[in-house]
């Protein structure tokens, strides 16, 4: 890619339009577009609304931040608050509620809470505070275990013992699958995930169209690579085809980044089980810290209080999550729930459907239709 432009051209769009309009004629068609980045580009271009009404789209739970529970939340803010700990953590977990506030609010209170653009971050923060002890939240899906995995492995090679990781990456087909067996949602495709491919690859896809029957199409992450990936579903669906399709091909290989797999590998394991916010507990959908590298942690190190908590009752962050309903239909969207004052985790990150709506959801057909005739 030499320019983004290449990606955002109005007439190669109008002319991707026109071909989906006749392909999706007769019918109705319902994608889900799995990765929340996904989800911003079609809310912050209105390309729900240049698509003719017969396709819909709807929003997956490809947000890493918004499907942690309230619980695990509870044990991060717990980590926070002991004493001689130092608690590092990606900008966009600071403010996702807990049953007791949130990060910002343990920092306030005087917990030591540092937020970093790398777990190496939190790492040369352990080696320049030998006498306290550095946990780094890792969140993500297998996009960012890799640098979480590269850390570990770093430290255990520096012989740095002040340091480890309370895990909470997550897998992307277990979700998948969870979402392919929803009894209250039907599905006539998918936007593969771009970011989380570039690790995985395609391989671990073909279950969705071998064992559901449904296509799926790896997109990128711009209004081209969105249209593009839509009449590439529909045109499978035309042929009678039901395939892995590689939109994303600048950027993603086949069979992934093979370097990274193999890292993840050495230091991870599958966790039995995971409770995703939304979809409830999920078998081997996350990962966990491997036992030759036990001492890294936090999990073993600390005895954390590992509590279940229960979601607000007026948030559908977990429907919202599932496709079942879009943002708006949610009873506090946009009046007790905002970015400002989040109830639930789709509204606090940057990747969340409910943030995406409220920040960019709010161009009707008509105007979309304007700008694509510009």
């Amino acid at each position: 890619m030499k320019f983004v432009d290449e990606y955002r051209d109005p007439a190669a769009a109008r002319a991707l339009v026109r071909s989906i309009t006749e392909l999706a004629a007769g019918d109705e068609f319902k994608f889900m577009e799995v990765c929340g980045g996904h989800t911003h580009t079609i809310y912050r271009h209105g390309i729900e609304h240049l698509l003719p009404e017969s396709i819909e789209l709807v929003h997956g739970p490809g947000c890493p931040v918004c499907v942690i529970p309230m619980g695990r939340v509870d044990d991060a803010m717990w980590l926070a608050e002991q004493p001689g700990v130092i608690f590092t953590t990606f900008g966009d977990m600071m403010r996702v509620p807990g049953s007791a506030g949130n990060l910002i609010e343990a920092k306030a209170r005087g917990a030591d809470v540092r937020f970093v653009y790398s777990p190496l971050d939190a790492l040369k923060i352990a080696r320049d505070n030998p006498e306290r002890h550095v946990v780094f939240f890792a969140v993500g899906f297998e996009t960012t275990a890799p640098s979480t995995a590269v850390t570990l492995v770093g430290a255990r090679a520096l012989g740095v013992r002040n340091f480890s990781v309370f895990c909470n990456h997550v897998t992307i087909v277990p979700p998948i699958k969870a979402i392919l067996e929803s009894p209250d949602l039907r599905l006539s495709g998918f936007l593969g995930p771009g970011h989380v491919s570039t690790v995985v690859g395609l391989r671990p896809y073909r279950f969705v169209p071998g064992v559901y029957g449904k296509p799926i199409v790896v997109a990128g992450f711009e209004p081209l690579d969105i249209l593009a990936s839509v009449h590439m579903l529909l045109q499978q669906i035309r042929d009678g085809r039901c395939e892995v399709e590689n939109q994303y091909t600048r950027v993603v290989r086949p069979e992934g980044n093979v370097a990274a797999l193999k890292l993840m590998a050495e230091t991870f394991e599958l966790r039995p089980h995971f409770e995703w916010r939304g979809l409830g507990f999920i078998s081997q959908s996350a990962l966990k810290i491997h036992p030759d590298y036990a001492g890294y942690d936090a999990e073993l190190i600390f005895d954390m209080p590992g509590v279940r908590v229960a979601d607000p009752k007026a948030c559908q962050c977990g429907e919202v999550l599932k496709g079942v309903i879009k943002p708006w239909e949610c009873k506090v969207f946009g009046t007790a729930c905002t970015p400002e004052t989040p109830i639930g985790t789709c509204m606090v990150s940057p990747e969340g459907a409910c943030a995406a709506y409220y920040n960019f959801g709010r161009l009707h057909r008509d105007t979309a239709q304007l700008l694509l005739r510009r």
